[in-house]
Order: C-alpha cells, then sequence, then structure tokens
C-alpha cells in the first residue's frame, strides 16, 4: 500500500488540535511531502464543527484508532490473475514475478481462489490420472493462447467446453472405434501428417483438429472442415508437448484453492497472522468492502516496517495520542504544551513552544517558509488561537499570539473580537449534549508519582445549565475514574462570559479533601479566574498528586 503519513492530534480533539493538524498536514504538502493526510481521534466539537464549516473546509480523516490492522502492513499490489486466464499463461506470470501464490478473480476484481503449487500439484493430478480418462474445461481461444498455435479455421473462440482428448496413435479401426465412442462435439483430435485420421475427425465433426509439428491442411479438407464447422490449428510443437499444453490451456480456476479465504483490509493483525498461518500458501488475499482484491498478505508482511507514519501536533504524550501511536514511527511534534514522558527509537523533529496555540505556531511556520496561507485556512488558523486563548484573554497568550492572530484577520478579512464572539456562541451547543459526550469532547489523560488521572475542559456562555446536571455529571466522571483506573476525573467547565471556571470532580477522597478551591458542594469547586487547564489547573493538580503520594 501506498506510504501515509497521518498528522493528527490528541484524542478528544479541541479546536486548536483539529485546525493545526489541517493547517500543518496542508504546510507539509505544499513543501513537497504529498503524502501527509490531516486526521483527528476523535468527534468535532461544536466550536470547530462551526469554523470548519463556516469556511467550507472539509474535516479531517476519522481515525478512532491505530491498532495494528493488515493495511497498514501491506506491501506492493499484488499481481492478480483472471479466473478464464489459460493456467500455462499463470503459472508463467508466477515465475516471473516469483511468486509463490497468485490471488484469481473474476473480470469485476472479485476474489475468487489462489494458485500455488500445492494446489496446483493436487488438481493436476486429476487431468493426468492414467485410470481416468482426462477432461479439460477450456476454449479454442485459451488453446490458441497457450499453445501459440497458427488457425486455419476457428469457430465459438470464446465458448468454453470439456475437451476429450483422442492422440491418433492407433492403427485407423482401432481409432475409428475410440472417436465413435465419445460425442464428438467435445473431442480433440492430436495428430500429425496422418490423412485418413485427418479427413475421419472432419468428417465426424469433432471439435477441434490439433495437428502437430506445423503440419498444414490440404485445401480440401479445409475445405470440408469449414462446412462442417470443425476447428482447425496447427502447433508448432510435437504430439507430446502438444498433448501436455491442452492441459496447462485449462482456465486457471480450475486449479486454485478455494479453501484459502480472503481476509478485510482492516483485519487485525492477530488475526491475519492466524490465517496466515492455515494458508497452505503461507499468504491470503486482502480485499476491500467490494471484495476487490487490493493486496496479498504474507509472512513476510508480519515482520516489515508499517507503511504509516505519524506527526503528532498539540500534544507530547502518548498517554493522550490515539490508541496504537506507541507502533508506529513518531516523525515530528509540535506542540505548546508541558513535556510528559516520551521518548523514540529515532531522531525525530521535536517542537515545543510557549505558546498559548499549536495554530499560532503553524501559522508562524507558514510566514517563516514564505508559503502563501489560503483565506479559508487562514481563517481556521485564527480560530484555532482564539478558541485556545478564550479570544486572547487566556493567561497563556503570549505576544506571538497577538501578531499572529492580527496577522491572520488581515489575511482573512475577519474582525477579531467579532469573529472571536461567533466562536464563543458556538459553545453554547455543549451543554445540550450527553453528559458522556460534554466530558470526552476534550478530554486530556495525565500520568504524575504513578498515578493517572483525567482532566477534560469544555467552554460555555453561561454555567448555568451545565450546574443543574452536576449529578449526571458526576456520576459520568466517577465511572470513567473507576472504569479507566484514575486516581480522579475532572471537567473544568469554563465561562468565557465571566472568564471563570467550575471544576467538576470525582476521586480519590484525600485528593478531594486536599483541594483548596472555593467548594460550592461535595465535587463542584469554583475556579476564580481560572481559564487555562494547561498552566492554571493541571500544574496545581499534578503538584498535589505528588505530594500525596511522597506523604
Amino acid at each position: 500500500m501506498k506510504p501515509i503519513v497521518y498528522v493528527l492530534g490528541h484524542k478528544n480533539p479541541d479546536t486548536d488540535s483539529v485546525v493545526s493538524a489541517t493547517a500543518y498536514a496542508h504546510l507539509k504538502c505544499e513543501l513537497g511531502q504529498t503524502d501527509c493526510v490531516a486526521a483527528r481521534a476523535g468527534a468535532m466539537n461544536p466550536q470547530a464543527e462551526y469554523i470548519f464549516e463556516r469556511f467550507k473546509v472539509p474535516f479531517p480523516v476519522f481515525i478512532p484508532d491505530l491498532l495494528p490492522k493488515v493495511e497498514y502492513y501491506l506491501g506492493a499490489s499484488p499481481v492478480l490473475v483472471d479466473r478464464g486466464t489459460p493456467l500455462w499463461d499463470a503459472l508463467s506470470l508466477m515465475n516471473s514475478g516469483n511468486q509463490k501464490a497468485l490471488p484469481i478473480v473474476d473480470s469485476d476484481g472479485r476474489y475468487r481462489a489462489m494458485l500455488h503449487y500445492s494446489s496446483f500439484a493436487q488438481n493436476i493430478l486429476k487431468k493426468i490420472n492414467p485410470h481416468k480418462k482426462a477432461v479439460i474445461p477450456t476454449s479454442l481461444g485459451r488453446l490458441l493462447a497457450t499453445i501459440k498455435a497458427q488457425p486455419v479455421a476457428v469457430f465459438d473462440p470464446e465458448e468454453q467446453f470439456k475437451a476429450r482428448i483422442l492422440v491418433a496413435a492407433l492403427e485407423m479401426p482401432t481409432f475409428k472405434q475410440h472417436l465413435d465412442a465419445e460425442d464428438a462435439s467435445n473431442v480433440v483430435v492430436i495428430v500429425g501428417d496422418r490423412l485418413d485420421v485427418q479427413r475421419y475427425a472432419i468428417e465426424s465433426k469433432v471439435r477441434l483438429l490439433l495437428l502437430t509439428n506445423g503440419v498444414l491442411l490440404s485445401k480440401e479438407l479445409k475445405a470440408l472442415a469449414e462446412v462442417n464447422r470443425v476447428s482447425v490449428l496447427v502447433s508448432p510443437y510435437d504430439t507430446s508437448s502438444t498433448s501436455l499444453l491442452v492441459i496447462y490451456s485449462t482456465p486457471v480456476e480450475t486449479m486454485g484453492d478455494a479453501s484459502i479465504h480472503s481476509i478485510p483490509l482492516h483485519e487485525p493483525m492477530k488475526k491475519a497472522r492466524e490465517a496466515i498461518n492455515a494458508s497452505p500458501s503461507r499468504s491470503v488475499p486482502v480485499v476491500d468492502e467490494d471484495g476487490r482484491v487490493v493486496g496479498l498478505f504474507t509472512e513476510g508482511d508480519l515482520i516489515r516496517e508499517p507503511n504509516l507514519s505519524l506527526i503528532l501536533v498539540d500534544h507530547n504524550e502518548l498517554s493522550q495520542a490515539v490508541d496504537g501511536a506507541e507502533h508506529y514511527r513518531i516523525l515530528e511534534v509540535i506542540d505548546h504544551h508541558r513535556l510528559g514522558a516520551f521518548a523514540t527509537r529515532y531522531p525525530i523533529t521535536f517542537i515545543n513552544r510557549v505558546v498559548g496555540s499549536t495554530s499560532t505556531m503553524v501559522a508562524d511556520m507558514f510566514r517563516a517558509e514564505k508559503i502563501p496561507l489560503p483565506r479559508p485556512l487562514a481563517a481556521l488558523l485564527l480560530g484555532g488561537i482564539l478558541s485556545d486563548t478564550l479570544v486572547l484573554k487566556s493567561a497563556t497568550t503570549t505576544g506571538l499570539d497577538v501578531d499572529m492572530a492580527e496577522y491572520l484577520a488581515n489575511i482573512s478579512d475577519l474582525e477579531i473580537d467579532e469573529f472571536g464572539r461567533d466562536i464563543m456562541s458556538s459553545a453554547s451547543l455543549v451543554a445540550s449534549k450527553p453528559v458522556d459526550e460534554i466530558v470526552g469532547l476534550d478530554m486530556k489523560e495525565y500520568q504524575a508519582a504513578g498515578f493517572g488521572f483525567t482532566i477534560s475542559q469544555v467552554e460555555v456562555n453561561a454555567p448555568a445549565e451545565i450546574l443543574e446536571r452536576r449529578e449526571e455529571l458526576l456520576a459520568t466522571l466517577d465511572g470513567l475514574r473507576k472504569a479507566g483506573g484514575h486516581f480522579f476525573s475532572a471537567l473544568m467547565v469554563t465561562d468565557i462570559t465571566e472568564l471563570s471556571s467550575i471544576l467538576f470532580i470525582q476521586g480519590d477522597k484525600e485528593m478531594l479533601a486536599a483541594l483548596r478551591w472555593p467548594r460550592l458542594e461535595p465535587g463542584v469547586f469554583e475556579l476564580k479566574d481560572v481559564l487555562s487547564r494547561k498552566k492554571q489547573l493541571a500544574p496545581v493538580l499534578i503538584e498535589l498528586v505528588e505530594k500525596l503520594a511522597g506523604d
């Protein structure tokens, strides 16, 4: 399969995450790395949906997980063979391509069977069994192609028939007895320059008279063959070679192994390994949703490097990355958060800056590379900055954020304050969503002192509607904590009008008792003037976890 580089943000992505992934993938393509594709590891939040739809930019590709699947380890496109191809041609194709197996497909490319040497050996014995007269499914067209014969008279070349082969090696009376005992319409007579046999075969109206050693048919007998609709071919080979090639003219499907079943493109590697171990050819065909063969998965593919690589934006911790990210090579990280536990097997590009938004960093890269920004993309980047910095009012906002916002506003012809209000008003849709969706919209996982915990954040115009659902929210947070074995799970609801937040939290009792923010009720705290999860909330909670772990 074609190599691909996914540019994607963290699980449960916020607006900045999907915007920066989209813009950075565009930048990489402009710089010549055309295999980069913008992706997202979760649903679009209302803000992101609003911005993308307003400026008619397609959503990044949704990647629910990157657990190892066949599609990520599949090699080059396979050599396929049509079910009606002569066996000789199929075997030649296998030999020239050094393939141990060959998927057999129908005219639409859908899988039928597998040709491999074991199945060929088993099936060919049935055709040349000395104790049983051979019946060879073939057609004149396949015979012409396989033997490279010279046509003299050809009738119904594509019609398949069950050929019964008679080699004229006997005296004429005995030969007549054998021919008369057969259904002449399916008989192929193989003969050299014996004129009596040629004439009798034509008069008997056999299906095919096959002349060997390049012997030509007389004009008289040719005329008789045309009257009787008897096809005549001239083989350049001797009788024994010609007889063998007739057998090899059979459609390849008759020699295929239909017991080898295909696997879907999205098959997990574990199941693919089981399928290969059960396959006599140690390979299995891979099909798409329509059953069309798109690959041949072999034992070698089990140990190959995946054809997928990653560029992570807006996060640098694998606990926040899409599930399965650890199985693939990470080429770059573009982020503005604290550094977590992160290690790679190869050197990578790692850019981490103290700014309020990853969109700020990506926009600055466009400017540094002197790559022009299309207006819709400039608007997206501006939306990413304004969303992540709460319209430049968050404590994380830097001078570069302001500078880039003004730069992008100029390109996109947007007013920062007006566009910011439009973006923030879309946050009002959050409160009406199911609570599990609210908690999961922008949830990040953290590790500190050996403990894991989650902090989600949503932004609303007014928190009253969220507060009315506090019991449901706290129950959802408690379920999330228990299911994940977390020390605690929290939701930060930021009031973008009053520039303050409310914290809903469920977890360790000692942890909750140590919180020093004003408590509105059990599990609910007021975070006055706290707007940033990254800079104001997470550091306090991490420090508290470390302190409790050390006591």
